[in-house]
């Protein structure tokens, strides 16, 4: 059977008395195949980080969305393995870093594991409310951290966005996008106007 046909059979939900069904009695796409499936799926980068008072901790992303203009609303996932996720799930505000092409640097520093990302005390500084913050970055929210969610192996975290360095050159700057494990820059080359 091709991998583009659902196969209902590998669906066992087994008898459930209350709430939905745990993993273990779904069937569904492998881990692999669901990584290999998203990867020709574009998405921005941007750099999370947070301290709930142990200490600096930040963190590439690639699942951030604003969800609502009104109230100001976004939303991004941490996964449980990121060193960084258990002081980010901790934490009561976060600051949302949206990276442009300029910024791969930060973009790879925050990706790599092992490391202390904040030892270079010359590229990231702290908001008089506290929080670590790279200032090179295209833009960057602060926002107060209103729900979690846990999904799977990762944490779905919604923030309320409560102030913002805004770009100044919106219409310009060139984006950083990851797409098939490899950060790219989005400018008039790939422009397409149908």
């Amino acid at each position: 059977m091709s991998k583009d046909i659902t196969d209902a059979a590998r669906l066992e939900t087994g008898p459930s008395t209350e709430g939905p069904p745990s993993p273990e009695h779904i069937g569904g796409l492998s881990a692999a195949d669901f990584k290999l499936a998203f990867r020709n799926h574009a998405a921005g980068v941007a750099v999370i980080t947070a301290d709930a008072g142990d200490g600096p901790v930040g963190l590439t992303a690639t699942s951030v969305f604003s969800v609502s203009a009104e109230p100001p609303l976004l939303i991004f996932s941490i996964s449980s393995a990121s060193s960084s996720a258990p002081t980010i799930r901790r934490a009561e505000t976060v600051i949302v870093h949206l990276l442009g092409a300029e910024q791969i640097g930060l973009a790879k520093l925050c990706a790599t594991s092992g490391i202390d990302r904040f030892a270079d005390r010359t590229i990231w500084d702290r908001l008089l409310t506290g929080e670590p913050y790279f200032p090179s970055a295209h833009a960057w929210i602060r926002g107060k951290v209103i729900n979690r969610m846990e999904a799977g192996t990762s944490t779905v975290i919604a923030v309320h966005a409560l102030q913002a360095k805004l770009p100044e050159d919106a219409g310009d700057a060139a984006p950083l996008v990851y797409h098939n494990r490899q950060y790219h820059s989005l400018g008039e080359h790939s422009r397409y106007d149908g």
